[in-house]
């Protein structure tokens, strides 16, 4: 009778957790889906097939980490919300790498994907390419906006601690093991070359899988890969490998062929390896105000309000800009986003500029010109704003702006 009373006890645990897990992955699942309970690893897996060809799939972990005290559990609550919410996103663009080295992931609304989540990683994968966020302890979300010619772009930089986030910095090329963590199953007997580019936080990769074009590259090993005498890059550029940028933060890997020196990158998952950038041995640009001691380890670039994911002007749309406005009150620069808050209101109230006090560090004058910008995109009806913008607007972005072509379109 015991052991029947057990057995029953734990049945209805199981049946209690599967419909907890299940309401979670539904949350975030693209429509409503049929689901199916799987036993894997120590962990509930729930696979969602949706009409879309959209798959999603929830992994909630039985083990917790070990004793974490509140806030950094409410902490890391919040990142595993903000991460599971943007990848299931299709107009959520990622990347990682470093300036002048970076792999970008996107992926079109009706593009078959399969997303997976849990309390410790976040990824999407489509027959382009794929981004996977690993949720670690120290991982801290920065959300910010910069200057750009034209108007402006916004990012959330997924930090690392400077003394956590370091990788390899090998410096040349360097052949590794068979990618056992590639996102897809296939990809796993392919061989990792580390290209040797020394990025701090960053190892950009190549994956290959013909045996033929591993032999090849053999020869080439423990030399720079852009040494004049080493055909490497030759050899690279003609075969296609996948790349594989990977940091402590996650991976991203891109399918799609390297497009000729001539040629215009691929709409979806890309590369771009700039060995001028690289050697400034920067982490990001200048415009992106990340904190002193932190470095970017990945970047996630949801929808702009003025811009389609290609980079092309649109109609403003309010929903994209509120959304981004909450992202960085939770994770934005408080000193930007209190100046940008006091401007905005100065001018709704039809304001002069010079009745305001307005500091003239580098943060709060380009808050200013974001604040103006947005205004004007939004089309707001302010009779004080093309007085605002004569002051602090009045000429197009200086090359300084530059600095941020290496982000994607957001």
């Amino acid at each position: 009778m015991m052991m029947v009373m057990t057995m029953m006890v734990a049945v209805v645990m199981i049946v209690v957790m599967i419909v907890i897990v299940s309401a979670h992955a539904m949350r975030i699942s693209p429509s409503d889906a049929a689901c199916r309970g799987l036993q894997r690893n120590a962990a509930i897996t729930l696979v969602l097939a949706a009409p879309d060809g959209i798959v999603t799939i929830r992994q909630a972990h039985i083990a917790s980490r070990s004793n974490p005290d509140t806030a950094t559990m409410a902490q890391m609550a919040n990142i595993v919300d903000l991460l599971t919410e943007q990848i299931s996103n299709p107009d959520t663009q990622w990347s990682l790498g470093t300036f002048g080295g970076i792999a970008e992931f996107s992926r079109d609304r009706d593009e078959p994907a399969t997303l997976t989540t849990s309390d410790s990683s976040v990824s999407a994968v489509t027959a382009r390419g794929g981004v996977a966020i690993t949720i670690r302890d120290g991982l801290r979300p920065f959300a910010s906006e910069s200057i750009t010619r034209k108007d402006w772009s916004h990012r959330v930089a997924l930090c690392l601690p400077q003394d956590t986030c370091v990788m390899n910095r090998r410096t040349v090329l360097t052949e590794l093991n068979r990618d056992s963590d590639a996102l897809r199953e296939e990809d796993r007997d392919g061989v990792l070359f580390d290209l040797g580019l020394n990025a701090l936080q960053a190892d950009l990769c190549v994956r290959i899988r013909d045996d033929d074009v591993i032999a090849r590259l053999r020869p080439c090993l423990n030399r720079p890969v852009f040494d004049p005498d080493n055909p490497a890059m030759s050899i690279i550029l003609a075969t296609n490998p996948h790349r594989v940028f990977i940091s402590r933060a996650g991976r991203v890997e891109v399918y799609q062929p390297i497009p000729p020196p001539t040629g215009k990158s691929p709409e979806g998952p890309h590369t771009h390896v700039l060995p001028k950038l690289l050697r400034s041995h920067r982490t990001h640009p200048a415009t992106e105000p990340i904190p002193d001691g932190w470095i970017p380890c990945a970047h996630l670039y949801p929808a702009h309000p003025a811009r389609n994911a290609l980079g092309v002007a649109q109609a403003f749309d309010a929903t994209r800009h509120d959304a981004f406005q909450e992202l960085l009150d939770g994770h934005g620069h408080a000193e930007a986003v209190a100046a940008k808050k006091q401007i905005v209101a100065a001018i709704v109230n039809e304001a002069s500029p010079d009745s305001q006090h307005v500091a003239q560090d580098r943060i709060t004058r380009a808050s200013i010109r974001i604040a103006i910008r947005q205004l004007m995109a939004a089309q707001h009806p302010s009779r004080s704003l093309p007085a605002w913008r004569a002051m602090f607007d009045h000429v197009e972005a200086s090359g300084e702006d530059d600095d941020d072509t290496l982000q994607i379109g957001h």
